[in-house]
């Protein structure tokens, strides 16, 4: 009995410990930190999916992956990858940032409603929208890219520069909180520069 007391004093006695320390935010880790990674159900590209997600969980990043169907998601080289949760149910304001992954496949986001929301949403907060090889038409289709900076694998350039976006045709680019990439290529170096402004 004395030694259930003791317990009970001690774990009340470090209460206002815990408190101070969420009081000061220093309860948030990095793995705490959510990103949403958008891939098509079927035909989505194989290194635009591994390459950032290995880097940022790595880096202490949840990855949470929405598709358009729950199950299975088929790479275009055969890679899978088990979908989280729909699309639709995606809450926005769960992540800090979102990721659009290329793919031929990822043409069925170009005029998704939801798509364009989530994207509209997280710009909105300052959050990271980010984007590869055809997806940043995607942000362009939404509205986002008006008189930003972007890449983008080349067959969606002109429909991208139609929206107003400043297209570069670097492997990387960034403005403000948009980031794209133009391709497989740059993947690892896309999935290194999303990490490194979470971590800021």
């Amino acid at each position: 009995m004395r030694i259930r007391i003791s317990v009970l004093v001690l774990s009340l006695s470090l209460i206002p410990f815990f408190l101070t320390k969420i009081c000061k935010g220093e309860e948030v880790k990095m793995g705490e930190k959510k990103v949403l990674m958008v891939i098509a159900q079927k035909d989505f590209r194989d290194e635009e999916y591994k390459y950032p997600r290995e880097i940022l969980e790595e880096g202490g990043i949840k990855v949470v992956v929405a598709s358009s169907k729950l199950g299975t998601a088929y790479g275009s080289y055969g890679l899978t990858a088990n979908v989280d949760l729909l699309l639709d149910e995606v809450n926005p304001q769960e992540y800090e940032a979102i990721i659009f992954v290329g793919g031929m496949g990822s043409s069925e986001y170009f005029d998704n409603p939801k798509a364009h929301f989530l994207a509209q949403e997280l710009f909105k907060k300052g959050k990271l929208v980010c984007a590869i090889c055809i997806a940043p038409n995607t942000l362009a289709q939404a509205g986002i890219l008006k008189g930003k900076k972007a890449t983008a694998y080349p067959s969606v350039k002109e429909e991208m520069v139609k929206q107003g976006a400043i297209f570069t045709g670097k492997d990387v680019e960034v403005d403000g909180n948009i980031i794209t990439a133009n391709g497989p290529h740059a993947a690892k170096d896309f999935g290194k520069i999303i990490l490194e402004k979470l971590q800021k």
